[in-house]
C-alpha cells in the first residue's frame, strides 16, 4: 500500500518489557516494529494511517524544527491492560492531549523519510504563522539572554 500526499500507512506492533526496580517488577509497553505498509505485514502488527491535516501545519513545523522530531502513537487500552495502537500523529498537541486524558501514548523518533514527506506537505499547502510564542532560553540567575542585553543599552 503506497502513501499519498497526506496519508502514509504504517504497520505498528507493540511489545511488553518487564523491568525490575529494586524488589518490584514493572511492565511497560514499547514499540516493537514500525514499518511502511509497502512491506509485508509483520506478525501481530496493525495497519495504522499517519494522516496529515492542513490545520495542523503549524504544529508539524514546530515538531520538525525540534532537534529530535517525534511521532506519537496513540493506543487504546483494553480492560486486561493490553495496549493496541490506534493512530499515529506528528502533532505533539495530539500526544499531549491524550496523555492529559490518560490515553496511552508512545513516541518514536521520526524517520527522515517521513520528515521530508511532512516538509513537502507543509510546502505544498503553505506555511502557517505559528501562534506559540518562541522565547530564547534565558538564564536569569546569570543575568543572560536577550532581555539582559537590553538593560545595558537602555541606561
Amino acid at each position: 500500500m503506497q502513501h499519498t500526499d497526506n496519508v502514509w500507512p504504517m504497520y505498528v506492533s507493540l511489545k511488553t518489557v518487564e523491568t525490575q526496580v529494586g524488589r518490584w517488577k514493572s511492565v511497560r509497553w514499547e514499540i516493537d516494529q514500525f514499518i511502511p505498509a509497502t512491506h509485508e505485514a509483520p506478525e501481530g502488527a496493525k495497519l495504522i494511517l499517519l494522516e496529515l491535516y492542513k490545520d495542523q501545519r503549524g504544529s508539524y513545523r514546530i515538531n520538525l524544527d525540534m532537534i529530535n522530531s517525534m511521532l506519537y502513537i496513540v493506543c487504546d487500552e483494553l480492560e486486561d491492560g493490553t495496549w493496541i495502537p490506534a493512530t499515529i500523529s506528528a502533532d505533539q498537541n495530539v500526544g499531549a492531549g491524550c496523555l492529559e486524558s490518560d490515553t496511552p501514548v508512545l513516541n518514536i523518533l521520526m524517520p527522515t523519510a517521513i520528515a521530508c514527506w511532512i516538509e513537502a506537505f507543509i510546502t505544498r499547502h503553505g506555511e502557517v504563522e505559528i501562534s506559540a510564542k518562541r522565547r530564547r532560553h534565558v538564564d536569569r540567575r546569570k543575568n543572560q539572554g536577550p532581555s539582559a542585553n537590553m538593560v545595558g543599552k537602555m541606561q
